[in-house]
């Protein structure tokens, strides 16, 4: 046995040595990613080193770059030295333990031996890159601090008012140097183009100009059409053709007029015609072109001004052509803003001069904003008369935007006259980009919809195909295309709102969104939490948004995805109750974490106040955990008709606190959780609803028995609410006392229908009893007079 025990042993080993050859010659050597990892090293040092002094945002942007690339190289490196340390550990493992006072053989120690080497240097190695990858994260962290600072700096700063005379004042000095430099940056690219023209006609140029032409007009009118024809004739159905051909006109008519400046700049590079300080005038116009169209392409998508058939969204033709103009110009004001500002960049203008274009800038688009806003307050005016019911709900929530924009606009317009005009374009900008990056979500987050729940639906190819082959209920089918509807927008809106603020402040992801707003005070700190005007601030930013996730979730839920499940009504109805109870706790302690608060210290505090909880609470807290057992064992459910105490009456509705009972007066008995709990509650719904009717009466004993059960059964059988399934049934209860006694039964389809059943079926009784002249009735009573000399004792003797 010893001796088969080695073999088996040598044999492991050997198979191991040859998988770990293997999988080593797949993978990078130990050296060659030390080698990495040292360059990584030396990539994060030298940032932390240039950080070391102030740099631009540029500068900044450059260094995140290079430290989040360290990052990740140091991230792999450490991945690939794990999974040759787990390979070693099983090399070393199939070596089996050393047995104290037996020799090994020599091979095998040696072996031992480079193995503990081997995964010494690579856990060494392993060390060193997750310090580099902390290092980097802190980093990371330290630029985007500066960067938001550096925002926060300089969207607060305050220059001359423009309603003051200083800020003219300042115009006017610079205006002769920037003239100058303006005539140079002119006088330059002029000479330079001289210089480098041949006399001949230059080719390229009109190739570049030509193409651009092609593209922007003929091809971009094409590609439209053909695209509206394919949809027509292959797409499903009409959400997905609608959708799809607002998507192909965003893209068609972004892409055209980009390629055509582009086309137009290459061929001015290709001619040689392009001065050198041109070029990045020339990049900012091919930028500002791709930036102009997309806004008129997205919002044209949206309004659909000429097609209201292909309309995604519910707007009229009457708002759509009063808003299309104004999408034109804010695609202009995005290009003039572009340019002008790589135009001042280009010929390095004066401060004065760059402070006057901002302030002329964000006053053409808050201008615009309010235009918009009169606009749509008008159009929205007209409408209110005819306003249909089910859209109030809708204009209120444009009305509430509506107002946000306008206290926006009037704060940013204060900021502009008291000189805070980086601010004010900074909030003009922010609505601009706002009103596209909404739209563009708009018609992603309904295209996703229109897609999702079309594929998945029972009725669709798929639906069929996945229902006939696989087995699964059509209802599922449904269901699934409406989790992934919701699945696909929820992450189109964490993208934006992680897009938001990306072309501003530089930040990279959701994360970040709400993190930058406490940089902009600080507070003081109490046990451990900051309190703090911006984070008092983002805790209730982040409650409000948490609570309209919780309605827009609830909304979804119990419109779209309840409605297509196998759940009754009251299912429906304690799934809806737990699911906002729940969000509601996890919009608060999603407020309280943006707070510092986080769960462990609102566990302590839950835990200080269980013994007042337990005392002055008692009554309310049993209620609700009463409710959460009804709710969760469903003994009793909406709709069932019972009885508690004397009362009986239908169950309306249930709450975590109370439940509601409508009584056959139409009053409403409020029932706490803890009496339906704690207490017998006769539930005449809760196994089976049908409803029984009981009859009982008596005939004389000469009667036809035979026949009378037959009148009964042909009263049954004439009463439409009786059902034939349970059958009637007609029982002879007792003879006595000269009579006949019967005992019958129907069914109805609730124990509400009793009571008018039963009265129609005793009205069909009687008038055929009196037609055949059968006497029905009570059993008779004999009364007896009894003389008090009966009642005597007996005498005794």
């Amino acid at each position: 046995m010893p001796v088969l025990t080695t073999c088996l042993r040598l044999i492991a080993t050997a198979l191991l040595l040859l998988s770990g050859s293997a999988a080593v010659a797949q993978t990078p050597s130990v050296a060659a990613l030390s080698l990495q990892l040292r360059q990584a090293e030396v990539d994060l040092r030298a940032v932390d080193a240039s950080l070391d002094d102030r740099v631009d945002a540029d500068a900044q942007k450059a260094l995140r770059s290079r430290a989040l690339a360290a990052q990740q190289v140091a991230t792999d490196v450490t991945s690939q030295l794990q999974q040759q340390e787990t390979l070693i550990d099983a090399r070393i493992a199939g070596l089996g333990p050393i047995t104290p006072g037996v020799s090994e053989p020599l091979e095998i120690s040696v072996q031992r031996k480079s193995l503990a080497q081997q995964r010494s240097v690579i856990d060494s190695s392993i060390k060193r890159g997750g310090l580099a990858n902390v290092e980097a994260g802190q980093l990371l962290d330290e630029i985007d601090r500066s960067r938001a600072e550096q925002f926060n700096e300089k969207i607060t700063a305050q220059v001359a008012s423009p309603v003051t005379p200083a800020f003219w004042r300042a115009i006017v000095q610079s205006l002769p140097r920037d003239l100058r430099r303006t005539g140079l940056f002119v006088s330059q690219g002029t000479q330079q183009i001289r210089a480098q023209w041949h006399g001949s006609l230059p080719w390229q140029m009109v190739l570049g100009i030509i193409l651009g032409l092609v593209l922007l007009f003929p091809v971009r009118v094409r590609a439209r059409s053909i695209g509206q024809r394919l949809l027509v004739e292959s797409a499903p159905g009409h959400r997905v053709r609608r959708s799809a051909n607002a998507l192909w006109r965003v893209i068609v008519g972004t892409l055209a007029p980009l390629l055509a400046a582009a086309a137009l700049a290459q061929g001015l590079r290709w001619s040689g015609l392009l001065p050198t300080r041109w070029s990045s005038l020339l990049d900012a116009f091919v930028s500002a072109t791709g930036f102009c169209a997309y806004t008129a392409a997205v919002s044209g998508a949206l309004l659909m001004r000429n097609g209201a058939s292909w309309r995604v969204a519910p707007i009229d033709d009457e708002t759509a052509s009063a808003l299309r103009p104004l999408s034109w110009v804010l695609a202009g004001l995005s290009f003039a803003s572009i340019v002008v500002g790589a135009f001042n960049t280009a010929i390095g203008a004066s401060q004065a001069a760059l402070i006057a274009t901002q302030a002329l800038n964000a006053l053409l688009h808050l201008l615009l904003i309010i235009v918009f806003l009169v606009v749509l307050g008008r159009l929205r005016a007209k409408r209110a008369e005819t306003e249909e019911p089910q859209n109030v709900k809708t204009s209120a929530g444009i009305g509430l935007g509506t107002l946000l924009a306008w206290v926006l606009v009037a704060t940013a317009l204060v900021g502009l006259l008291l000189g805070y005009i980086a601010l004010s374009l900074f909030v003009a900008w922010m609505i601009a980009w706002a009103t596209v990056l909404g739209t563009t979500l708009y018609l992603l987050t309904a295209a996703v919809d229109d897609v999702a729940t079309s594929m998945f639906v029972r009725d669709s190819r798929l639906g069929v195909t996945l229902t006939r082959a696989l087995g699964v209920r059509p209802s599922m089918v449904d269901q699934f295309g409406v989790l992934l509807s919701a699945f696909l927008r929820v992450v189109l809106v964490l993208v934006a709102l992680s897009l938001l603020v990306t072309p501003f402040v530089g930040t990279t992801g959701f994360g970040t969104v709400f993190g930058r707003l406490g940089v902009l005070a600080q507070g003081v700190e109490f046990g451990g939490v900051s309190i703090a005007p911006a984070n008092i601030l983002r805790g209730i930013v982040v409650l409000f948004i948490g609570l309209a996730l919780v309605r827009g979730f609830m909304g979804w839920l119990e419109t779209r995805y309840l409605p297509i499940t196998d759940l009754d009504g009251s299912g429906r109805n304690s799934v809806s109750l737990v699911a906002r109870y729940v969000g509601i706790a996890v919009a608060f302690i999603w407020a309280l974490a943006s707070l510092g608060i986080g769960v462990e210290r609102v566990a302590l505090l839950l835990s200080a106040l269980s013994v007042g909880i337990g005392f002055g609470l008692q009554a309310i807290t049993q209620n609700f955990v009463s409710g959460l057992i009804l709710l969760a064992e469903r003994p009793i459910k909406i709709g069932d008709l019972v009885r508690v105490g004397n009362d009986e009456g239908d169950v309306k509705r249930i709450s975590v606190r109370s439940t509601e009972i409508e009584l056959p007066d139409h009053s409403t008995l409020i029932v706490p959780n803890s009496e339906l709990i704690t207490k017998s509650v006769l539930n005449k719904t809760l196994s089976n609803p049908l409803g029984r009717i009981q009859i009982k009466f008596s005939v004389p004993l000469e009667s036809d028995a035979p026949a009378v059960k037959a009148m009964v059964h042909e009263a049954f059988a004439g009463e439409s609410a009786v059902l034939d399934d349970p059958a009637p049934a007609v029982f002879i209860d007792a003879i006595m006392d000269g009579r006949i006694e019967f005992n019958c039964f129907g069914h109805v389809v609730h124990p509400r229908a009793a009571y008018a059943a039963r009265s129609a079926v005793l009205m069909t009784l009687l008038e055929r009893f009196r037609k055949e002249g059968i006497d029905i009735g009570t059993v008779p009573q004999r009364i007896e007079w009894i003389s008090p000399q009966t009642l005597a004792p007996p005498a005794t003797d």
